[in-house]
């Protein structure tokens, strides 16, 4: 086990206020791997003090400094994208062919889409006799899941740094490594001491402490749209900005003139991946009452080919697998149909769930409104088109979804979903396009340059 020591703030690892520390646990074997600083009030103040005394010098940094800092830091990430991806299949459990490829490589294009973006967009305009201006929000309180430990930081802290902002990041007590080595990168990039710190901690203790410090200007929170509803209550209720990532039901609806077998068969894989510790996972397929019981039969089959302790890993934590069995034993309870998997232990260590399809799932069945967050599948029988769309947009959320059939008609349905963001007949993950989400599913827009837009305040100037 190795034991981390102090936080990164204004510019070095300093030592924790307290003593309290919290243990990294391997969720493939549940052996402690690491220990790390449990950060207290007392430490969210003096990174919040450091990025405040930063604050007026990098936000008069000229773009192309903050873009060459940027370019080093994506540099610096594709140095240690070997070791990043050893530490989140280490303290995630991904495993290590989309560790390297998805959450050690995405961070590296996001990073650089921003550099890039600094150079083309316009923080100034003319409107009449006005002069509209871009200019930094302050300080930002970046807190982070622990699902994609790396991707989550960057889509935050990328953007508030170019924006101008100086940014205090808390990220996920189970997943703290990796923000680790990200604050080593930020560190060798060369930005200004105490334009980027970092607070290891709880999210009772710290994150509650850095929503509520009156030093900080936004709080930018991805987590469950529970803890969500209180921060962004916290949040408002001091006036402050804030941006909520937070949960999805995202449904994938296959219309009668879609490939079915490449509908259901990429369904399932997009459940699955991550052991389906997604937002945006298509958890629920909806299918005409025509080809309902192939789809069924298609599911079986895909859902067979995704392995336990190979290309499915273990869910984080002890706790997060309960959780995900407790809705499987719902599922059965409430009267859906086992199609694979179940609420069995696939493996004797580890925290596994099997691979799991439920089928005559109802609308108002548990496991078809609420988000699960693990590999498990609903399939649901519609009569029509008009009853998919009900039945699609029929949750608290709207972050994700997708459509399958013929290009018209499936762009036509996507239009009318109430989601963030809906893939057509397998469109691939844009990180340049806005992400974010309608209803329950949060406030505000990651990635690209409307993500960049969250970290701006708009002024005019009149002449």
């Amino acid at each position: 086990m190795k034991i981390h020591e102090g936080m990164y703030i204004d510019g070095a690892w300093r030592p924790a206020a307290g003593t309290g520390t919290i243990a990294v646990v391997n969720p493939s074997d549940e052996q402690v791997i690491a220990q790390v600083p449990a950060g207290s009030a007392e430490d969210v103040d003096a990174a919040v003090r450091a990025a405040r005394a930063a604050f007026p010098a990098w936000a008069a940094t000229p773009p192309a400094e903050r873009a060459a800092r940027l370019t080093a830091l994506r540099d610096a990430l594709v140095a240690r994208q070997d070791e990043v991806a050893a530490t989140v299949t280490a303290e995630l459990g991904a495993p290590p062919k989309p560790a390297h490829a998805v959450h050690a490589g995405l961070p590296v294009v996001v990073t650089g889409s921003y550099a890039e973006l600094l150079g083309t967009y316009p923080f100034e305009e003319k409107i009449g006799n006005s002069t509209v201006l871009l200019e930094p929000v302050g300080v930002v309180g970046a807190i982070t899941p622990w699902n994609f430990p790396l991707h989550q930081v960057v889509a935050k802290v990328a953007p508030a740094l170019a924006a101008g902002c100086t940014v205090v990041l808390k990220p996920a007590e189970e997943t703290p490594l990796t923000a680790r080595l990200f604050a080593e990168a930020v560190h060798e990039a060369g930005f200004p001491a105490g334009v980027f710190n970092l607070v290891t901690g709880l999210g009772p203790v710290a994150g509650q402490a850095l929503v509520e410090h009156d030093g900080v200007d936004l709080i930018s929170f991805t987590g469950s749209t529970g803890v969500g509803r209180r921060v962004g209550a916290a949040a408002g209720g001091a006036v402050k900005r804030v941006a909520l990532e937070l949960g999805g039901k995202s449904a994938s609806v296959i219309l009668p003139g879609a490939d079915l077998a490449e509908a259901v068969g990429l369904g399932i894989a997009n459940a699955m991946f991550n052991s389906g510790q997604r937002c945006n996972a298509l958890t629920r397929v909806l299918v005409h009452k025509d080809q309902y019981e192939e789809a069924v039969a298609i599911a079986a089959e895909a859902v067979a080919g995704h392995t336990p302790g190979k290309d499915v890993g273990p869910l984080v934590s002890a706790d997060q697998r309960d959780r995900v069995v407790g809705y499987i034993e719902k599922g059965l309870a409430e009267g859906a149909r086992l199609v694979a998997g179940g609420p069995e232990a696939p493996l004797d260590r580890g925290y596994y769930v099997a691979p799991t399809v439920f089928a005559d799932v109802t609308p108002d069945m548990t496991i078809a409104q609420e988000e699960i967050f693990g590999p498990v599948v609903a399939l649901l029988k519609y009569e029509d088109e008009e009853e998919a769309l009900r039945m699609a947009n029929g949750t608290v959320y709207g972050l994700a979804g997708a459509v399958w059939g013929e290009p018209g008609a499936a762009v036509a349905f996507a239009r009318r979903m109430e989601a963030g963001q809906v893939d057509i007949n397998g469109g691939r993950f844009n990180p340049l396009a806005p992400f974010g989400g309608y209803k329950q599913s949060g406030v505000g827009r990651e990635l690209g340059a409307h993500g960049l837009t969250e970290y701006l305040h708009t002024k005019s100037l009149q002449f």
